[in-house]
């Protein structure tokens, strides 16, 4: 027995791309299908079509041969008349087969499931080197099984339209239309080379962040949760802010003085979503070794959301993937400004370890930065030394990466009494003060 909601919307007139939302409810997750839709319907925004039209289906599970039902199938093809579609955009992942059935049933629109729309956000978005080439790679792989029918559907699309290009189109599809398998696999292989060699320079700078002592510090959390909001209100920086999913793929990394004068670094990271490909988490993970390698992970949480609880969630298990689950992690409830008191002081009761702010009206800043503080310091070490002026090297060192207590010029030396990270502490072990016994 199926359940099922057709929803055409107003017809728009214009030269983007016009979409049809296709869901299935299996109610499997206790995410709602309403939810998800929204979800999808921001993708889409994002990628640069506009909605026309919603249809949703309540199955027990998906038909093997066209995810949806044969006669739901022709009220998406009926829909597609009547709004003007130009694509079908559906929330779940497509089989091979399962796609290649459906544009055979709703003929001349492009047919993209959840995995296509997010890789073509991710080919508008990504700037860097490493992610243009991430990208490429996990566009590669997933059309690989879909050649023979795909570039031939997207040439038809393509030539009807002009020769313009629209959305699931970007990035490597638009330079590898009249690739056969052989060339798709030597390319794939072209580019892992590439990822590797990239890969290995960014490990030298880590291996140098690494070595410095310096505490790293990486705001994670679901996509719109404000973390790039925050990061500029901490930092004084201008990292982009924008309402849209994916805004930015690449991690931005500032440096940031905490109130006792230690020098940290703070990543701003890719917002997570709800049903994130296993194949981009995977693709992606090179680009996340600032969350996988951070000594402390910030999880930004929008309080004002519905869903925060499932979001969190969401967040928990890309964070499970990444094999980040068990970094030391700090709830950060960020947009307070936008709920009510008696809703904070409940979240207060029920999370007494989290921190309550709001980076847009730079609320509880202070707070967050002296929870840093305390955790940065968890790992210090407290070194009483006697350091001969003849290296000022190392009450350099002192003033630069350690926290000085107190410091007093002697005779023979400087006094220090420092609060030292663990990775520095040893450039002061030949010069630290032996105390007897009391």
């Amino acid at each position: 027995m199926t359940q099922s909601r057709t929803k055409p919307y107003e017809v728009v007139h214009d030269f983007a791309d016009r979409a049809i939302l296709v869901g299935v409810d299996r109610d499997q997750r206790g995410w709602p299908l309403e939810e998800d839709m929204a979800e999808l319907g921001r993708l889409v925004d994002t990628a640069g079509a506009t909605v026309v039209g919603e249809v949703t289906q309540r199955l027990d599970r998906p038909n093997p041969r066209t995810f949806i039902g044969a006669g739901k199938a022709e009220e998406i093809a009926h829909l597609v008349g009547q709004t003007q579609a130009t694509l079908v955009v559906f929330d779940d992942d497509l089989s091979p087969s399962q796609q290649a059935n459906i544009e055979g049933l709703i003929p001349d629109v492009k047919v993209l499931d959840r995995t296509a729309l997010i890789l073509d956000i991710f080919a508008l978005h990504a700037k860097s080197r490493e992610g243009r080439l991430q990208v490429e790679l996990a566009q590669m792989e997933y059309l690989l099984p879909r050649l023979r029918g795909l570039w031939r559907h997207f040439g038809q699309a393509a030539a009807a339209s002009g020769g313009a290009l629209g959305i699931g189109t970007r990035g490597p599809g638009e330079t590898q239309l009249e690739t056969d398998r052989r060339l798709a696999r030597r390319r794939i292989q072209e580019v892992r080379r590439e990822l590797k060699n990239v890969a290995a320079a960014r490990e030298t700078q880590r291996g140098a962040r690494h070595r410095s002592g310096i505490y790293r510090v990486a705001l994670v959390g679901y996509t719109n949760a404000g973390k790039s909001t925050l990061l500029n209100a901490l930092t004084g920086s201008d990292a982009l802010v924008q309402d849209k999913l994916f805004a930015t793929l690449d991690a931005t990394t500032r440096q940031l003085e905490l109130p006792e004068g230690r020098i940290i670094t703070l990543t701003d990271t890719v917002g997570f979503i709800n049903k994130l490909p296993h194949s981009l988490v995977e693709a992606f993970k090179s680009t996340l070794d600032e969350v996988r390698e951070a000594d402390l992970l910030l999880h930004v949480i929008d309080t004002s959301h519905p869903m925060a609880k499932a979001q969190m969630a969401a967040v928990s298990e890309v964070l499970g993937e990444l094999g980040a689950a068990k970094t030391p992690q700090m709830l950060v409830y960020n947009k307070i400004d936008l709920v009510e008191e008696g809703e904070r002081a409940q979240l207060e009761r029920l999370a007494p370890g989290a921190v309550f702010v709001s980076g847009a009206r730079r609320l509880g800043l202070e707070d967050l930065l002296d929870r840093i503080s305390v955790e940065a310091a968890q790992g210090d070490q407290t070194l009483d030394v006697l350091i001969p002026y003849t290296r000022g090297d190392l009450v350099r060192l002192a003033h630069e990466e350690a926290y000085i207590v107190s410091e007093e010029h002697t005779e023979t030396g400087t006094h220090l009494i420092v609060r030292v990270p663990v990775a520095h502490a040893s450039s002061f072990s030949e010069f630290t003060q032996k105390h007897e016994a009391d």
